[in-house]
C-alpha cells in the first residue's frame, strides 16, 4: 500500500501507572495527570482536540465529544520501562526477560577489561545517579584527572560522561563501542555516551549525545520494511535505538522544537514510507531532573509545534503520537515510571473511533505492517478499526 506512515514519539509522557506499576517502585505515578495538577493546568489545545484529554484525566486538557483524531492508550508487556524495551515492542519485538541493572555500579569484570581496552585513566562515580547532578558533582575532577565520569540508573544502561575539551568526541564515542562489546554478553541495553560543555556551576550536557544499543534478537518490522523497499527515516535518537537496522536515513536532532521541525519538512519531500520520530527532551531536559514546569513548558512547546505536521498530512496517510515509558517529574524517584502510554491517530479520510487499551506497544507495530502490507512480528493492528470517513 502507498502512502506515509508518520510515528511521534514524546519520549516518557506516560498515562498512567500500569497495574503491575508497584512492582517495579512506581505506584502512583501518572506522568501527564501528575504534571498538569502539580503545575495548575496544562494548554495543549491540539492534542486535546485528538482526544488526549480522553484517554487520561489531565487538569486543563478535558474530554472532548467528538475528537479530530482516534485516541486509546497501550500497555507495555514487556518486563522493563526504559527505552529499548519501548521501541523494540513497539516494532514488534517484545522481551520475555528484562535487560541486566547494575544499581551498585559495574564490577571488575565489566571495568577493568574496558580500562585495558580504551586506557582510560580510571573511572570517576560507578553508581547509580542523576547525569545533570554528578556531573556538577564531579565535573571538575572528571576535567583534572581525565577519569570518565561512569553511572548507571534504574535502566539497563551504561553511561559514560566526559567534557569534550577534555575527551574528544570521538574518543568518547569509541569508548562507548568498547563498552558495549564487552556488555553485550551480558544483556545490557544500552551504553550512552554522555558529553557535556562549560565550567563548575554551569555545565551542560550536549545533542551530540550517541546511544549505542544491543541489536534485537529478532527482526524488526523496520527491517521487513527494508526488505520490502518501504523507505524508513528515523528521526532523533532512533536510529541509535535500532543501530539504524532497516533505515534510509538517520536525521540527528537538536531538542525537540528541531524534531518537529524536522518532521514537517520531510514530509514535505517523503512520497512514501515511514517516518519514526524521537522527541527526547521530555525524558532527557525535565523527567530524569523531576522538573514538572519544564516538562509542562515542553509539552505546550510540542503542542504549538504539531500543526505544522498535521497540514503535511494527505488522505491516506496516518500519523500516531505515543510514547515508550513514563518519566513521572512529580515523584521522589527520577527514574522511568512503569507506565501506560497514550496514543493518538490522525487520519486524514478516516473516521476517529475509541481505540481502547491496547495489550501491547507491539499492536502499533502491526498497524504499521499491516499499512504497508509486510508481516507484523507481535502485536494486533487496529488499522481496521480507522474506516474510511463516510463509509459503513
Amino acid at each position: 500500500m502507498a502512502g506515509r506512515f508518520v510515528i511521534l514519539v514524546a519520549d516518557s509522557v506516560g498515562a498512567g501507572a500500569l497495574p503491575d506499576a508497584a512492582a517495579f517502585g512506581d505506584a502512583g505515578s501518572d506522568t501527564l495527570g501528575n504534571l498538569s495538577r502539580a503545575v495548575g493546568g496544562l494548554s495543549l489545545p491540539v492534542m486535546g482536540a485528538l482526544g488526549l484529554g480522553n484517554v487520561v484525566s489531565i487538569l486543563g486538557v478535558p474530554p472532548v465529544e467528538h475528537p479530530a483524531g482516534s485516541w486509546g492508550r497501550m500497555a507495555e508487556r514487556s518486563p522493563g520501562k526504559d527505552t529499548i524495551t519501548g521501541h523494540w515492542e513497539m516494532m514488534g519485538v517484545p522481551l520475555a526477560e528484562p535487560f541486566t541493572v547494575f544499581p551498585q555500579g559495574f564490577p571488575p569484570e565489566v571495568l577493568d577489561p574496558w580500562l585495558a581496552a580504551t586506557g582510560a585513566p580510571g573511572v570517576l562515580a560507578n553508581r547509580a545517579a542523576s547525569g545533570t547532578q554528578i556531573i556538577e558533582e564531579l565535573g571538575e575532577e572528571h576535567r583534572r584527572t581525565g577519569k570518565p565520569i561512569v553511572y548507571t540508573s534504574a535502566d539497563s544502561v551504561f553511561q559514560v560522561a566526559a567534557h569534550e575539551e577534555t575527551v574528544p568526541l570521538e574518543t568518547l564515542y569509541a569508548w562507548c563501542r568498547e563498552a558495549r562489546r564487552i556488555l553485550d554478553p551480558l544483556r545490557v541495553a544500552r551504553v550512552i555516551a554522555r558529553p557535556f560543555v562549560g565550567a563548575p556551576g554551569s555545565y551542560r550536557r550536549t545533542y551530540d549525545r550517541r546511544d549505542f544499543s544491543m541489536l534485537p534478537p529478532r527482526p524488526t518490522v523496520l527491517e521487513r520494511l527494508a526488505a520490502a523497499g518501504v523507505p524508513v527515516i528515523g528521526v532523533g535518537k532512533i536510529g541509535d535505538i535500532f543501530d539504524r537496522r532497516g533505515m534510509a536515513e538517520d536525521v540527528h536532532t537538536q531538542g525537540n522544537a528541531d524534531g518537529l521541525r524536522r518532521t514537517a519538512e520531510i514530509l514535505g519531500r517523503m512520497d512514501r514510507g515511514l517516518l519514526f520520530v524521537n522527541l527526547v527532551d521530555f525524558d532527557m531536559l525535565w523527567g530524569h531532573r523531576n522538573d514538572a514546569p519544564g516538562y509542562a513548558r515542553g509539552l505546550e512547546e510540542m503542542d504549538r509545534g504539531l500543526p505544522p505536521v498535521l497540514a503535511g498530512l494527505r488522505d491516506g496517510d496516518l500519523l500516531a503520537i505515543t510514547a515508550d515509558h513514563g518519566c513521572d517529574p512529580t515523584t521522589p524517584s527520577t527514574d522511568h515510571s512503569r507506565e501506560y502510554v497514550p496514543l493518538l491517530v490522525s487520519a486524514p479520510g478516516r473516521e476517529a473511533v475509541a481505540l481502547g487499551t491496547r495489550e501491547s506497544f507491539a499492536d502499533l507495530g502491526a498497524t504499521v505492517a499491516e499499512f504497508f502490507g509486510v508481516e507484523p512480528g507481535a502485536g494486533r493492528s487496529f488499522l481496521g478499526q480507522l474506516r474510511p470517513a463516510g463509509g459503513s
